[in-house]
């Protein structure tokens, strides 16, 4: 084979800076190997934890099989796609380069380390893990992680790691609906298994947008909507789906049989919600009593001008969904490479939003955790009054060795 280097944007960055696999592109869990795709979507789960480093033609930074990606410490790099069908048998890849090379080629030089960021001022961390080994792996660094009092899963994250198809279970009746419910909250007890004393886990209900849905579900026909990021999914979708409260009572009942008191170490937050009316409605729909916890996610515009709203309405605690928050404010697609020089993470608009939203949670003494990307950390710690952060399981492991965590 001959050498050649083909210039990529690395989507997501990784402790081991160059490494050497085997491309797989048959869509199937293929351990150590490098996923090659065009895209990343859901029907990929499998196939992309197992991998080593994913290779794809389309998709943004901040995609929501990107986030799963970030949280595993996988590696994405994006190559033209022209170049994609170039990709088989072993490569190089070079995140300190923004590159992957075929064939063996000469030695370039190492390019120099991004310093870690400093968190010293930070009082609270939210780590975003996709399953109970990502607890462990975190709290294996003990006791430089005292700051880590959360952990924070998506229910569609636990879906894929348990093989579960929701739309499927949900449209099938109240019975599949419980059993459904049941399988995720197994999923939750395995990770509280792995908490430390004082840890908590915090799960947000389901968001599967349409096009993810259609691709992981079999026996429905999932609606086709034109603009997914904008259509029926989040606290609108929960509202809608009938059988959605029987699975979350299901779920609440087998967290107290098998977990009794420590079921209140699990908390959950509401996504995609615009304003407190929406908050209350589906708290009735969920048939929760007005003082059972439960958080919001500060995802939309509309959101961060209800954040008080959503205080005085009794959400428990408000989580800033940055990467949505940005390609809203922005209208700027957080999956689509076109305009992800649009896509600014500290654009002044994104942190007058932020700052927004910290100030009302404190006003009303409700705790405000804002997502960080881990490139982001040093920036919002010195332009934001935040000092709870969520970040990814495997950022906070790359630079937890650099920076002192303990209080």
């Amino acid at each position: 084979m001959d050498f050649r280097e083909i210039p990529a944007d690395v989507l997501v960055d990784a402790q081991l800076r160059i490494f050497r696999g085997t491309c797989n592109r048959t869509g199937k869990p293929v351990d150590g190997a490098i996923l090659v795709t065009g895209e990343l979507g859901p029907e990929l789960y499998d196939s992309i934890v197992t991998s080593a480093a994913v290779i794809c033609a389309r998709g943004g930074r901040t995609g929501h099989m990107q986030s799963l990606c970030r949280s595993r410490g996988i590696p994405v790099l994006r190559v033209d796609a022209l170049e994609l069908d170039d990709l088989v048998g072993d490569v190089t890849i070079r995140l300190d380069r923004g590159s992957v090379i075929r064939g063996h080629g000469e030695h370039f030089p190492r390019a120099a380390e991004t310093p870690a960021p400093g968190i010293e001022g930070v009082e609270s961390i939210c780590v975003v893990i996709a399953d109970a080994a990502d607890i462990k792996s975190t709290n294996d660094i003990a006791p430089r992680v005292a700051r880590v009092d959360s952990y924070f899963i998506r229910e569609e994250f636990a879906c894929l790691s348990a093989g579960l198809s929701p739309v499927d279970a949900l449209r099938a009746g109240v019975r599949e609906a419980e059993r459904y419910g049941a399988a995720v909250a197994a999923e939750l007890v395995s990770m509280v298994a792995e908490l430390l004393p004082g840890q908590r886990l915090v799960m947000r209900l389901l968001d599967l947008r349409s096009d993810d849905a259609a691709r992981i579900t079999t026996g429905i026909e999932v609606a086709h909507e034109a603009n997914p990021e904008m259509g029926l999914h989040g606290a609108r979708w929960l509202l809608a789906e009938y059988h959605y409260p029987a699975a979350f009572r299901a779920l609440r009942a087998h967290l107290r049989d098998h977990l009794g008191a420590a079921a209140d170490r699990v908390a959950f937050a509401v996504p995609f919600i615009n304003d407190g009316d929406e908050f209350v409605r589906l708290g009735d729909h969920l048939g929760l009593t007005r003082d059972t916890p439960l958080g919001v996610f500060v995802e939309t515009p509309a959101a961060v001008h209800s954040a008080a709203e959503f205080c005085a309405a009794g959400a428990s605690e408000l989580f800033v969904g940055t990467k949505d928050l940005v390609q809203f404010y922005l209208a700027a697609d957080r999956g689509n490479h076109l305009v992800a020089a649009a896509y600014q993470t500290r654009h002044p608009a994104v942190l007058a939003a932020l700052r927004q939203t910290v100030r009302a949670g404190r006003d009303s003494g409700v705790p405000v955790h804002v997502f960080a990307l881990g490139a982001d950390v040093d920036h919002y710690l010195r332009h934001l009054p935040a000092r709870r952060l969520m970040v990814c399981n495997a950022e906070l492991r790359r630079f937890a060795g650099a920076v002192e965590l303990s209080a």
